[in-house]
């Protein structure tokens, strides 16, 4: 079965949506707010009718802060947008992107000491006013913007967007926030760290406690040894990660990027770290030939490729493909050989995405196709190498998408779980006997990474798991589980997103 032809699609994933959020430095530098807004009143309809706003970095902060509240929009897709589409750029884009991403980072901890200034609940606290009182927080508590020109801003932009009475609100409560800073401020709202571990570092780094336990648990720490690594861990999620670009094999190399002004990775052979700037200005980027892509997703799917497979190795597939990065490298990969890429997404804009990534793969060996992997529409047994990548609550990758942490509760890993083991279930019957299967999860949660692998080896006497991390002996520190058999990458040690990884042969 060799591939069809791909339609055209212009190709931009979430991953490489990110490149406005990362590749640009904090805003750290002192820098005078505007004064105070002479006359008052009107809400964000008369605002609007002003035309463009005075202050325009704080104002698509304040944009996207609510939308992601609101609306569950997401900040790596809707800032960059909006910083083009209002033409944002230089300092002001720097600043639009610090507030945006270092308020939604800390957002628990300023939760946590608003919580005092405010004399009721701070859920009952209007919806737009919220983001601004966020908005300005950070300004006070994790910027060297001064405090008095934090606040003027903060309220100037209040009155503009929900007016003058809601706006005095937001006054008081920032002019008690700028009271103390943050270290004094975590002396009086974070938990006892020796009675409570897990409370002290869900207020101090901004995690939900219940994501505090499951990392700590996923790194087999307790409680009782203080959690040191589960803090170096919450720590490096709230720190800014730089744009990892891949070099699609045939079509780039890693030198290229390099003379580009990236930098090569410590583990992938096709990696390499942009420290600043833009990818879309470079040109194997633009052309389609260079993508940006998480180290440690370039090296799981790197791994299935090395795993030896007896009998013959034709046919490959990319089972949950959307957006399309593991998948635009896999092709690439195979095109190098013999072997050819079906890659499977059950959403059609999102299968649109993937055509784009795999579109000159070398000999052409990528197919793009919308299929559904818990209803597969090829036949049993037809492949020789079997990636299957599945939805989770990406708890792996809260650098780069800090609002998920926010977003996803308690209870989310068990939902996602039974579909999980179910496209799981369908790869193991998608490859052939000899062939392997990759699952992957950007999660490091247990219930998706261990729970539903050992559910699936359960229910069949024909897999044999293998030791995964043999087939990345160039990256330290990445065994995980019962005798070591998993891959699990994490930021603090690895640099990467927290990707996980099990081969599972079929006998």
């Amino acid at each position: 079965m060799g591939p069809g032809p791909t339609q055209v699609t212009s190709f931009r994933s979430q991953e490489q949506s990110t490149l406005s959020e990362q590749s640009r430095s904090p805003y750290r530098r002192q820098r005078r707010g505007p004064g105070p807004a002479r006359g008052g009143g009107g809400g964000a309809g008369a605002a609007a009718e002003r035309g463009a706003p005075r202050d325009p970095a704080r104002r698509v902060a304040y944009d996207v802060l609510r939308a992601v509240d609101q609306r569950d929009a997401y900040a790596n897709l809707l800032l960059p947008s909006l910083l083009n589409e209002r033409g944002i750029s230089g300092r002001d884009a720097a600043l639009a992107t610090e507030l945006t991403y270092g308020t939604l980072r800390l957002q628990g901890t300023y939760d946590a000491v608003m919580e005092t200034c405010v004399d009721r609940t701070l859920a009952s606290v209007d919806a737009e006013v919220l983001p601004l009182l966020r908005l300005g927080a950070h300004q006070l508590l994790s910027t060297k913007i001064p405090p008095h020109a934090a606040v003027s801003a903060t309220v100037d932009l209040a009155r503009r967007v929900v007016g003058q009475h809601r706006a005095r609100f937001a006054n008081a409560i920032l002019r008690k926030v700028s009271a103390r800073d943050l270290d004094a401020w975590i002396g009086v709202v974070a938990p006892d760290r020796a009675v409570d571990p897990s409370g002290y570092l869900s207020v101090v780094h901004s995690h939900p406690r219940w994501i505090v336990k499951e990392l700590a648990r996923a790194l087999g720490e307790r409680s009782r040894t203080g959690l040191v690594e589960t803090e170096r861990l919450l720590a490096a999620h709230n720190e800014r990660p730089k744009v990892t670009l891949v070099a699609k094999p045939g079509r780039a190399t890693v030198e290229d990027l390099v003379a580009a002004g990236a930098e090569p990775t410590p583990y992938s052979p096709f990696g390499a770290r942009l420290p600043e700037g833009d990818p879309a200005a470079i040109r194997e980027v633009r052309q389609g030939r260079a993508a940006v892509q998480d180290e440690a997703s370039q090296l799981v799917a790197l791994a299935l490729t090395r795993v030896e497979v007896p009998g013959g190795d034709g046919l490959w597939l990319d089972m949950c493909a959307g957006p399309g990065g593991k998948a635009g490298l896999l092709a690439s990969l195979a095109g190098r050989g013999d072997a050819r890429l079906v890659a499977s997404e059950v959403q059609p804009a999102r299968a649109g995405l993937v055509a784009g990534a795999v579109r000159r793969a070398p000999r052409d060996a990528g197919r793009a196709v919308a299929a559904d992997g818990t209803r597969p529409a090829w036949r049993p047994g037809t492949f020789d190498r079997v990636l299957v990548d599945v939805p989770c609550t990406g708890l792996g990758a809260l650098r780069r998408r800090p609002e998920a942490r926010w977003r996803r509760t308690e209870g989310s890993a068990a939902e996602l779980a039974p579909l999980q083991r179910d496209l799981l279930r369908n790869a193991v019957e998608s490859v052939r006997p000899g062939g392997v299967v990759a699952y992957v999860t950007c999660s490091p949660h247990l219930d998706e990474t261990d729970a539903v692998v050992r559910g699936v080896l359960a229910d069949r006497g024909d897999l044999t798991l293998l030791r995964a991390a043999d087939l990345l002996d160039e990256v330290p520190g990445l065994a995980a589980g019962e005798e070591g058999r998993y891959v699990q990458f994490w930021p603090h040690r690895h640099g990467t997103d927290a990707m996980f990884l099990a081969l599972l042969r079929r006998g």
